[in-house]
């Protein structure tokens, strides 16, 4: 019987501004042994200089908090450790809020109140770069997406890599559910942003979203 070795945990890194919200956090994911979380920050200064001492696989980022924002924090993290995945995680819906973290490379967006197992599954998604998006939020930014200008036309595979993009679908997924390799998934990832241009996959999934080419029934939100 062959045995499959244990992935190792998802490495995680807390950002917010509320210790007894990172002592929370903490202690519910710690019950997750498929994740180990091996840091924390105050602001975004201090996520910025723990992510680049951590490289975590994925940060769970407040938005609200003195020094540097959540936002600003993500844009500048998503450039210099771009395999690092950054959930945002916060108490309002407000709409340039929501905006502004997809805009800077968030792959999520959650809510405070969600269940710890929601925000374990988004952690573990994030790791394998699928998009998780409160319900509510994936409404108002397919309602405000403005990014993206096809400026080649996609081709059939590329339309339906885009549609599994926007159900969820990880690189790994994508490429067991259409037969071919995760090299070539990439690559089709690749192109299909370049044609769009957007720059995630969360921008991608959008575009599918408010151009119909997805549904938002059934999309893992």
């Amino acid at each position: 019987m062959t045995t499959h070795p244990t992935p190792p945990p998802v490495r995680v890194l807390l950002v917010d501004d509320h210790a007894v919200v990172r002592q929370g956090l903490r202690l519910f994911l710690g019950l997750d042994p498929r994740i180990e979380v091996v840091g924390e920050a105050a602001n975004g200064e201090e996520a910025l200089t723990e992510a680049d001492a951590l490289i975590p696989d994925v940060i769970v980022m407040d938005l609200m908090m003195p020094v540097m924002d959540g936002i600003a924090a993500t844009r500048a993290l998503r450039k210099r450790l771009p395999n690092t995945e950054i959930i945002a995680l916060t108490s309002t819906l407000e709409e340039h809020k929501v905006n502004g973290a997809i805009e800077a490379g968030a792959i999520s967006y959650m809510l405070k109140d969600a269940s710890s197992d929601t925000l374990a599954d988004a952690i573990h998604a994030a790791a394998r770069g699928e998009v998780r998006l409160h319900p509510e939020a994936a409404k108002r930014l397919v309602r405000d997406f403005r990014g993206g200008e096809m400026r080649e036309s996609l081709t059939p595979k590329e339309t339906i890599v885009l549609q599994l993009i926007a159900h969820g679908y990880s690189n790994r997924d994508i490429a067991a559910d259409q037969g071919v390799s995760e090299a070539t998934v990439k690559t089709h990832v690749s192109r299909l942003l370049g044609k769009l241009g957007l720059e995630s996959r969360t921008q991608a999934a959008l575009y599918a979203l408010k151009q119909g080419i997805a549904s938002l029934d059934g999309v893992e939100l």
